[in-house]
Formats: structure tokens, C-alpha cells, sequence
């Protein structure tokens, strides 16, 4: 009995004494990326005269582009809540393949240049729910531009996007905005159609 009684005096000092330790044991807290609320993904149809027409996030607003190169035609699908844009530009194919070859090319080539940052690149052909034929480039790594895509009708239109952000952030603290957005990239795409 003794022997018992002596072990718990003896284990509660021992507990008592390593409670109040004089230096705080502690392990400091893994950085931190800001939360993000994503706002739902409800679309409007785009009211705006162009050759095309898509449904678009009621959480965007379409915005000219005004670099000065631009074009008729050429805007963007801006999320202010979230700095990020899908622009789009527009090109008349004309019944031209040389035309049309060469906005292809240029799509590969705008894709391109981003491995000097991009971790990699993976390339797709779908066929949206409008019936077309699109190419749709992930970019993965610290680029500035996530996913892009080109479509066409091959003889009277072409239309290329990107998708960018406006802030500097890695990857990862920008993965749910840009899962977000590539789902409103697709179903651009699937809502897309061509004027005549």
C-alpha cells in the first residue's frame, strides 16, 4: 500500500513540476493563405453585339479591351471580387486557312511561353455541348495565366481566351479561384455559339 501511495505523490509531482516548465515548449503555426469566398456560379446570357454570344457569371462583368492593340470584338469577363479576368479576343477567319493557321499557331505559341515558368502543360480537345471543337490548355506552376483555349468554326470565326490574374500569389493560395474560374471557362465554352 505504501509502495502505491508513494508512485502517485511521486507521479503528481512530476505532472505538478511539468506544467510549470520556466520555458514555453511550443511549435509555431504553418503560414497562412487568405480565405476566399467564392460567389455562385449562376450565369446571365452576354448582352453585348458581337459575333458571338455565351453565358457568363453573374458575379462578372464585361469590360472593353482597351490595349491599344485591340480589336473589335475583344473584351474581357472580369471578376473584380475575385482579380481575375478571362480575356477574349476575336478574329475573323475570312474563308482563309492560311488565316486560320496562323491564329492556331499563335495560340500554341501564346500557350508556349509560359514554360519557362509552368511546371507543365496539359493540353485538351473537347467537343462542347454546343457542338464545337475546342482546345483547352492547363498550365500548372507560378504562370500568369492558368488555363487558355481557342475554338473556331474553322471558316468565319475564331475566338481565343486566357484566363489571368491581377494579383501575385503561388498556385496553391489561387487553386479554388482557378478551379472556379476554369468551370466558368467551360461552360462559355459549352454555351458558345456563333452570329451569323
Amino acid at each position: 500500500m505504501y509502495f502505491n501511495q508513494m508512485r502517485f505523490v511521486l507521479g503528481m509531482c512530476f505532472l505538478i513540476t511539468s506544467c510549470n516548465s520556466s520555458t514555453p515548449d511550443y511549435v509555431p503555426k504553418p503560414k497562412g493563405y487568405p480565405r476566399m469566398d467564392l460567389p455562385p456560379q449562376t450565369y446571365q446570357a452576354l448582352k453585348e453585339d458581337h459575333p458571338y454570344t455565351f453565358e457568363y457569371s453573374k458575379s462578372a462583368v464585361i469590360l472593353p479591351d482597351t490595349f491599344r492593340m485591340a480589336e473589335p470584338h475583344w473584351i474581357f469577363v472580369a471578376y473584380p471580387s475575385l482579380n481575375a479576368s478571362i480575356q477574349l479576343t476575336y478574329k475573323p477567319v475570312q474563308n482563309n486557312p492560311q488565316r486560320l493557321s496562323g491564329f492556331i499557331n499563335d495560340a500554341y505559341r501564346l500557350a508556349g511561353k509560359h514554360q519557362v515558368r509552368a511546371t507543365g502543360i496539359r493540353e485538351q480537345v473537347i467537343k462542347t455541348k454546343s457542338g464545337q471543337t475546342a482546345v483547352v490548355f492547363d498550365l500548372a506552376g507560378d504562370v500568369p495565366s492558368y488555363t487558355q483555349f481557342f475554338t473556331t468554326d474553322s471558316s468565319t470565326h475564331y475566338l481565343r481566351g486566357a484566363l489571368y490574374f491581377t494579383v501575385a500569389d503561388k498556385q496553391d493560395s489561387l487553386k479554388p479561384a482557378i478551379d472556379f474560374l476554369r468551370k466558368d471557362v467551360m461552360h462559355l465554352l459549352n454555351t458558345l455559339k456563333w452570329k451569323k
